[in-house]
Protein backbone atom coordinates (compact mmCIF):
# COMPACT_ATOMS: atom_id res chain seq x y z
CA UNK A 1 0.00 0.00 0.00
CA UNK A 2 1.38 3.39 -0.98
CA UNK A 3 0.56 6.80 0.46
CA UNK A 4 1.80 10.27 -0.49
CA UNK A 5 2.09 13.40 1.62
CA UNK A 6 3.16 17.00 1.16
CA UNK A 7 3.36 17.93 4.85
CA UNK A 8 6.86 18.32 6.33
CA UNK A 9 7.76 15.90 9.09
CA UNK A 10 9.26 17.57 12.15
CA UNK A 11 10.95 15.61 14.91
CA UNK A 12 11.22 16.10 18.65
CA UNK A 13 14.72 14.56 18.57
CA UNK A 14 16.28 17.24 16.37
CA UNK A 15 16.15 15.35 13.09
CA UNK A 16 16.48 17.28 9.85
CA UNK A 17 13.13 18.30 8.38
CA UNK A 18 11.82 16.25 5.48
CA UNK A 19 8.69 15.75 3.44
CA UNK A 20 7.37 12.21 3.18
CA UNK A 21 6.75 11.78 -0.54
CA UNK A 22 5.76 8.10 -0.57
CA UNK A 23 5.17 5.56 2.19
CA UNK A 24 4.86 1.87 1.38
CA UNK A 25 5.07 -1.24 3.52
CA UNK A 26 8.57 -1.84 2.14
CA UNK A 27 10.16 1.65 2.02
CA UNK A 28 9.63 5.40 2.27
CA UNK A 29 10.71 8.11 -0.13
CA UNK A 30 11.69 11.31 1.70
CA UNK A 31 12.77 14.73 0.51
CA UNK A 32 15.07 16.39 3.04
CA UNK A 33 15.54 20.14 3.27
CA UNK A 34 19.18 21.32 3.36
CA UNK A 35 20.74 20.91 6.80
CA UNK A 36 24.06 21.49 8.54
CA UNK A 37 26.39 18.77 9.78
CA UNK A 38 29.66 18.30 11.60
CA UNK A 39 31.62 15.54 9.87
CA UNK A 40 34.83 13.57 9.89
CA UNK A 41 36.35 11.15 7.42
CA UNK A 42 37.93 8.16 9.12
CA UNK A 43 39.52 4.98 7.77
CA UNK A 44 37.66 1.66 7.83
CA UNK A 45 36.57 -0.97 8.52
CA UNK A 46 33.01 0.26 8.97
CA UNK A 47 32.50 -0.65 12.62
CA UNK A 48 35.75 0.92 13.86
CA UNK A 49 35.14 3.97 11.63
CA UNK A 50 31.76 4.37 13.27
CA UNK A 51 33.24 4.33 16.77
CA UNK A 52 36.11 6.68 15.92
CA UNK A 53 33.86 9.09 14.00
CA UNK A 54 31.30 9.17 16.80
CA UNK A 55 34.01 9.85 19.40
CA UNK A 56 35.48 12.77 17.43
CA UNK A 57 32.09 14.34 16.71
CA UNK A 58 30.82 13.86 20.26
CA UNK A 59 33.92 15.70 21.53
CA UNK A 60 32.99 18.62 19.26
CA UNK A 61 29.34 18.90 20.34
CA UNK A 62 30.16 18.44 24.04
CA UNK A 63 32.48 21.45 24.10
CA UNK A 64 35.49 20.72 21.89
CA UNK A 65 35.01 23.97 20.01
CA UNK A 66 35.88 27.64 20.27
CA UNK A 67 34.04 28.96 23.27
CA UNK A 68 33.38 25.45 24.63
CA UNK A 69 29.73 25.60 23.55
CA UNK A 70 27.68 22.48 24.19
CA UNK A 71 25.34 21.58 21.35
CA UNK A 72 22.31 19.34 21.75
CA UNK A 73 22.57 15.80 20.42
CA UNK A 74 20.49 15.28 17.31
CA UNK A 75 19.68 12.34 15.07
CA UNK A 76 20.54 10.64 12.86
CA UNK A 77 24.24 9.91 12.91
CA UNK A 78 25.01 8.97 9.32
CA UNK A 79 27.86 7.03 7.79
CA UNK A 80 28.75 6.84 4.09
CA UNK A 81 31.65 5.00 2.43
CA UNK A 82 34.17 7.26 0.68
CA UNK A 83 37.35 6.66 -1.26
CA UNK A 84 40.30 8.10 0.59
CA UNK A 85 42.52 10.28 -1.62
CA UNK A 86 45.99 9.13 -2.58
CA UNK A 87 48.59 11.03 -0.59
CA UNK A 88 52.36 11.13 -0.44
CA UNK A 89 54.52 9.63 0.75
CA UNK A 90 53.38 6.15 -0.12
CA UNK A 91 54.03 3.78 2.77
CA UNK A 92 53.66 0.04 3.05
CA UNK A 93 50.47 0.38 5.11
CA UNK A 94 47.42 0.32 2.83
CA UNK A 95 45.15 3.34 3.23
CA UNK A 96 42.05 1.41 2.20
CA UNK A 97 38.61 2.93 2.08
CA UNK A 98 37.20 5.33 4.60
CA UNK A 99 33.86 6.54 5.88
CA UNK A 100 32.26 9.95 6.27
CA UNK A 101 30.53 10.09 9.66
CA UNK A 102 28.13 12.99 10.25
CA UNK A 103 26.15 14.50 13.10
CA UNK A 104 23.22 16.68 12.06
CA UNK A 105 23.48 20.07 13.74
CA UNK A 106 20.61 21.51 15.77
CA UNK A 107 18.13 23.73 13.93
CA UNK A 108 18.63 27.47 14.21
CA UNK A 109 22.36 27.53 13.50
CA UNK A 110 24.02 28.81 10.33
CA UNK A 111 27.51 28.11 9.03
CA UNK A 112 28.48 31.47 10.54
CA UNK A 113 27.00 30.80 13.99
CA UNK A 114 28.12 27.20 14.59
CA UNK A 115 31.12 27.06 16.93
CA UNK A 116 34.42 26.27 15.20
CA UNK A 117 35.73 22.76 16.01
CA UNK A 118 38.94 22.56 18.02
CA UNK A 119 39.94 19.35 16.21
CA UNK A 120 40.94 20.06 12.59
CA UNK A 121 39.63 16.64 11.54
CA UNK A 122 36.07 17.83 12.32
CA UNK A 123 34.61 20.02 9.58
CA UNK A 124 31.27 21.75 9.15
CA UNK A 125 29.22 21.43 5.97
CA UNK A 126 25.77 21.95 4.52
CA UNK A 127 24.02 18.90 3.12
CA UNK A 128 21.99 20.05 0.10
CA UNK A 129 18.36 19.08 -0.38
CA UNK A 130 18.25 15.32 -0.67
CA UNK A 131 15.69 12.83 -2.02
CA UNK A 132 16.18 9.33 -0.63
CA UNK A 133 14.55 5.92 -0.50
CA UNK A 134 14.63 4.67 3.09
CA UNK A 135 14.38 1.22 4.66
CA UNK A 136 13.91 1.25 8.44
CA UNK A 137 15.07 -1.67 10.59
CA UNK A 138 16.08 -2.51 14.16
CA UNK A 139 18.91 -4.56 15.58
CA UNK A 140 22.60 -4.37 16.25
CA UNK A 141 24.95 -2.02 14.42
CA UNK A 142 26.82 -4.67 12.50
CA UNK A 143 28.07 -4.70 8.94
CA UNK A 144 26.09 -7.92 8.33
CA UNK A 145 22.78 -6.40 9.49
CA UNK A 146 23.41 -3.28 7.41
CA UNK A 147 24.41 -5.28 4.29
CA UNK A 148 21.28 -7.45 4.50
CA UNK A 149 18.97 -4.44 4.70
CA UNK A 150 20.86 -2.57 1.97
CA UNK A 151 20.44 -5.59 -0.36
CA UNK A 152 16.73 -5.78 0.53
CA UNK A 153 16.19 -2.08 -0.25
CA UNK A 154 18.11 -2.31 -3.54
CA UNK A 155 16.11 -5.37 -4.64
CA UNK A 156 12.78 -3.74 -3.71
CA UNK A 157 13.62 -0.54 -5.58
CA UNK A 158 14.86 -2.44 -8.64
CA UNK A 159 11.60 -4.43 -8.72
CA UNK A 160 9.68 -1.12 -8.54
CA UNK A 161 11.75 0.36 -11.40
CA UNK A 162 13.36 2.99 -9.17
CA UNK A 163 17.00 3.87 -9.86
CA UNK A 164 19.46 5.21 -7.31
CA UNK A 165 22.88 6.82 -7.48
CA UNK A 166 25.81 7.44 -5.18
CA UNK A 167 26.89 5.57 -2.10
CA UNK A 168 24.40 4.19 0.44
CA UNK A 169 23.98 5.99 3.75
CA UNK A 170 23.58 4.26 7.11
CA UNK A 171 21.50 6.35 9.54
CA UNK A 172 21.38 5.54 13.25
CA UNK A 173 19.05 7.26 15.71
CA UNK A 174 19.69 5.80 19.15
CA UNK A 175 22.30 5.90 21.88
CA UNK A 176 24.55 2.82 22.21
CA UNK A 177 22.82 1.77 25.45
CA UNK A 178 19.42 1.33 23.73
CA UNK A 179 18.59 -2.37 23.43
CA UNK A 180 19.15 -3.55 19.84
CA UNK A 181 15.53 -4.62 19.25
CA UNK A 182 14.42 -1.07 20.14
CA UNK A 183 16.94 0.71 17.90
CA UNK A 184 15.92 2.69 14.83
CA UNK A 185 18.37 2.17 12.00
CA UNK A 186 17.88 3.13 8.36
CA UNK A 187 19.51 2.60 4.99
CA UNK A 188 19.17 5.56 2.59
CA UNK A 189 19.72 5.41 -1.16
CA UNK A 190 19.79 8.68 -3.08
CA UNK A 191 17.25 9.20 -5.84
CA UNK A 192 17.11 11.70 -8.69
Amino acid sequence: MSQTSTEPVLSKTGEPTYRLEIHTDAYDIRVYEPYLVAEVIVPGPAESASSEGFRLLAAYIFGGNNGAHRLEMTAPVTQTPVKLPMTAPVTQSPAGDGFRVRFAMPAGYTMQTLPVPDDPRVTLAEVPALRVAVLRYSGRWTEKNYAEHLAELRATLTAAGITTHGEPILARYNAPYVLPFLRRNEVWLTLN
